[in-house]
């Protein structure tokens, strides 16, 4: 419980082929030798009258320094030793009392777990914020070694803790339910669903111990691995050497050839180490089938039910939404092949560009521009936070060497605030993925200004709702300043592509990791061949005959971190819950108008002190039923109607 906030995993945008992410001041310095591409991208910047330009690579960095009170590292180490030390007197104070507790004396344990995490969250995730941003940084990467060492002794020395409370609302279930405790209520309720899984204090002590150079090394593994990678690319030419994190921005290059030879170099020498990714795959799914088995849930997928806030009905019904209606993604890529004067889509062009398409590229003041009118043609106070993110230097956009891959938004509750990554290609992929992450930052705006931390852990199936549906106000805006029909072509493709992804290709990763669980409890051993051979069967069950694949295309689960990622299996599924559910949000938000926005702002401001599924009932739907889920379909088969009509 007295627990750092984790960065928000499902805040990310991995499940875009064209933008792999991560989730998971000394102020960040500049690696020596930049990139030329971002060299090229600042001497594109907006010029002032002067001529000078006025947007610099200090607005394209985050100032970590806002989180710290000093940023020597000496004075960092000491807050992570004071974290510790207040976490040792809260275990004293607390250690084998708690079933004696009534109401008031729970409401005192709860107050004071949370003003824990409000004193210490800042110094932990500035470690993490500062090693995300650059890897390859000595100082950053040992105050991320020294965080996490931290976090391990913490999360030991409070492994007692929700053991207790599970004993004591166990003995006393109407706790659930006193007044007292209102604001808990539902931070109870999902103990109560946990208590079931838990083990003895001494072995979940043993399990956080394992997992730190066990399947914790292999995640972090993975990402380093990732951020550190180059691959040489020739282009008009010339031979370029890219790290991991510019040439994936060739996926939407618009020549064709360009994309392909990205897609084929990547890929390729992502295979020629398929030997360490299968030994991980295989080692953290093997790792999870055993805690399945001693924790006693029924199914791999149960306790991301548990820890999502969801129940099986919901996502059963989801995913057989989602199956029922492959032929409308298919349509959507035949179309798409059709604009782009193919007879089938290559994978390479699954989120290509459209080669009518004007050129759209923006300078990072643009983009800025677009995303904060967005937000406020929906709502003036939301569009002044996500101006405010910028104003405060709360976001990191520069290219270079050593940051991690992907883009992801980090809350930062203490602050009433957010810290947002990603890396700014200056293509209009690159707005929306601002425009994503700043949807997060409002969710964290309105949950910071509304709940305890108590009730900031949001369930990932909740937490992409503010991302999506501004990624949606962008698609409003742009098509409303669309001047051609090539304009307004693009402007769809990219959101339909989004969709697509997010909806459907995802769906393939949800049926390939359920395929991983069943190989193992099956006897079968999961070997580099093994794996694509059950990659590619879940991508052609979405995909059918509709796209053309290249060979190393088989390899592509080996750069997806979510396999990965210790103790958060089936991350997936969250996406597709998601991203229907905003899509029909939005039908409801065009019939409703403004009086649907202090609604919409409601749930955001809820965080995790309402399930889901009560989130749904009080906006009128039941997320049990395909009915519901066949509304954001539906949306979505109004913007392919749309798409067509310009053809």
């Amino acid at each position: 419980m007295v627990k750092r906030f984790p960065i928000r995993r499902i805040s990310d945008k991995s499940h875009q082929s064209s933008f792999p992410r991560m989730s998971d001041t000394l102020v960040v310095r500049r690696e020596e030798a930049v990139l030329d591409t971002f060299q090229n991208l600042i001497s594109h910047g907006r010029r002032s009258g002067s001529g000078e330009i006025s947007m610099t690579v200090e607005e394209m960095r985050w100032d970590l320094s806002q989180m710290v009170e000093e940023t020597n590292p000496d004075v960092v180490r000491r807050a992570l030793e004071t974290a510790l030390e207040d976490v040792k007197q809260f275990r004293e104070k607390y250690y084998g009392k708690i079933e004696s507790l009534d109401a008031s004396g729970l409401k005192e344990l709860l107050e004071e777990s949370d003003r824990l995490k409000l004193k210490h969250e800042s110094v932990f995730d500035y470690c993490q914020l500062l090693y995300t941003a650059n890897a390859l940084d000595d100082t950053a990467k040992q105050l991320f070694d020294a965080a996490r060492n931290a976090e391990m002794k913490m999360g030991q020395m409070v492994a007692f803790l929700e053991i207790e409370l599970g004993k004591l609302l166990s003995k006393k279930p109407e706790l659930v339910n006193d007044p007292i405790l209102v604001e808990y209520k539902h931070f109870l309720e999902r103990i109560v669903r946990r208590i079931p899984h838990m083990l003895p204090e001494r072995e979940e002590q043993l399990i956080i111990t394992k997992d730190l150079n066990g399947i914790d090394a292999w995640s972090r593994l993975q990402g380093d691995w990732l951020s550190t990678r180059t691959f040489e690319i020739e282009i008009d030419g010339e031979k370029k050497v890219m790290p991991y994190g510019e040439i994936i921005g060739l996926y939407q290059h618009p020549d064709r050839d360009v994309r392909k030879r990205a897609n084929q170099v990547v890929y390729e020498g992502l295979g020629k180490d398929e030997i360490i990714w299968a030994s991980a795959i295989r080692a953290v799914c093997s790792d999870h089938v055993q805690m399945c088995e001693w924790r006693q849930y029924k199914s791999p997928m149960e306790s991301s039910l548990i820890a999502n806030d969801v129940d099986q009905e919901t996502i059963d019904s989801l995913m057989r939404t989602v199956e029922k209606n492959v032929d409308l993604y298919r349509e959507y890529l035949k179309l798409k092949a059709k604009l782009m004067n193919l007879p089938k889509l290559g994978n390479w062009d699954i989120v290509a560009p459209l080669p009518n398409a004007p050129d759209m590229e923006f300078d990072w003041e643009e983009a800025r521009r677009e995303v904060v009118e967005s937000y406020r043609s929906f709502d003036d106070e939301v569009g002044a936070w996500v101006e405010e993110m910028f104003e405060r230097r709360h976001i990191d956009g520069e290219v270079r060497k050593g940051k991690r891959s992907g883009a992801f938004c980090a809350p930062w509750f203490s602050g009433k605030s957010a810290w947002i990554l990603l890396s700014f290609n200056r293509k209009l992929g690159d707005v929306y993925t601002l425009a994503h992450e700043n949807g997060h930052a409002v969710h964290d705006y309105l949950m910071s200004r509304n709940q305890k931390p108590s009730n900031a852990e949001i369930g990932a199936c909740i937490a992409e709702c503010g991302s999506i549906f501004g990624e949606l106000l962008l698609t409003e805006r742009l098509l409303a300043k669309a001047k051609t029909k090539e304009e307004k072509q693009a402007v769809l493709a990219n959101v339909l592509d989004e969709f697509g992804m997010a909806a459907f290709q995802v769906s393939a990763r949800v049926f390939f990791e359920q395929s991983l669980y069943d190989t193992i409890q099956k006897g079968g051993f999961l070997d580099g061949e093994t794996v694509a051979r059950l990659w590619c069967e879940a991508r052609d069950k979405i995909y059918g005959e509709a796209v053309e694949w290249l060979d190393v295309m088989k390899w592509e689960w080996t750069m997806k971190p979510h396999y990965y990622m210790p103790r958060f299996r089936f991350y997936n599924y969250p996406y597709v819950f998601a991203q229907l559910f905003v899509f029909a949000l939005y039908r409801l938000y065009k019939e409703q108008g403004k009086e649907f926005v202090p609604k919409f702002k409601a749930l955001l401001a809820a965080g995790s002190s309402k399930a889901p599924r009560e989130l749904a009932a009080e906006l009128g739907f039941d997320i049990a039923s395909e009915e519901f889920w066949q509304k954001g379909m539906d949306q979505a088969r109004e913007f392919v109607e749309i798409l067509r009509q310009t053809m």
